[in-house]
């Protein structure tokens, strides 16, 4: 990014929220998005005109309400890539900077929603590599073989290796295939540490549920 956002200061306290179910943002994570809902590309011409930041947030209780509930955090990213495409729709990339609490949900008169939010409790996300020193590398390393192994996923082995602890993990948790119960535990585990511990234990179950056998019905 181009700015650089020191801690919660130079984050703006109201900001447009984008629910969306299963999606993880995390800090110096990327986000591609496919834009086309009218609400929601007044909500990207919003960012642009101001800061540039939008709240990824998943519904708590899934997408099938028209006003569903939120979860109580999600993650700010500002809008590092813009396109528009010809036929009504935005591609945007957005940059994760920093979690957030969602303080109060605003009565705005904009289609799409907005929010009052708190950095305060997440002051690490701004610092580069915060925990790093504290994460099993080699048991990510260890749980991310076997689920390629599992599921005939293929990975630049290369670029992995290569990798801080941060972006693995991080990585890794907004790529996973996990249903969005599961992806609010990774984006709320207090630190590094335990977003690491977090992901390698969902993908031990998610490879146990896997290969366990199909029980028959009892006769």
């Amino acid at each position: 990014m181009n700015v650089i956002y020191q801690g919660p200061a130079d984050l703006p306290d109201v900001i447009p929220i984008f629910p969306l179910e299963g999606a993880l943002l995390l800090p110096r994570g990327r986000m591609p998005l496919n834009i086309f809902e009218p609400r929601y590309l007044a909500m990207v011409d919003h960012a642009i005109r101001g800061e540039r930041i939008i709240g990824m947030i998943q519904p708590d209780g899934g997408m099938a309400a028209t006003r569903p509930k939120l979860y109580a955090v999600g993650c700010a990213g500002r809008v590092v890539q813009f396109a528009e495409t010809g036929d009504g729709r935005y591609i945007v990339a957005l940059a994760g900077v920093a979690r957030f609490e969602l303080v109060e949900e605003l009565s705005a008169l904009t289609p799409f929603r907005q929010a009052k939010v708190s950095y305060a409790a997440f002051a690490e996300d701004f610092r580069v590599g915060s925990g790093e020193e504290d994460v099993d590398r080699p048991g990510v390393l260890a749980a991310l073989r076997k689920f390629t192994d599992a599921t005939g996923v293929t990975f630049d082995w290369e670029n992995v290796e290569q990798a801080s602890n941060e972006m693995l993990v991080n990585a890794l948790s907004m790529l996973a295939p996990f249903g969005g119960r599961e992806k609010q535990a990774l984006l709320q585990a207090p630190d590094l540490k335990t977003r690491a511990e977090t992901l390698i234990a969902l993908t031990e179950i998610e490879l146990a549920r896997e290969s366990a056998p199909t029980q028959r019905p009892l006769q």
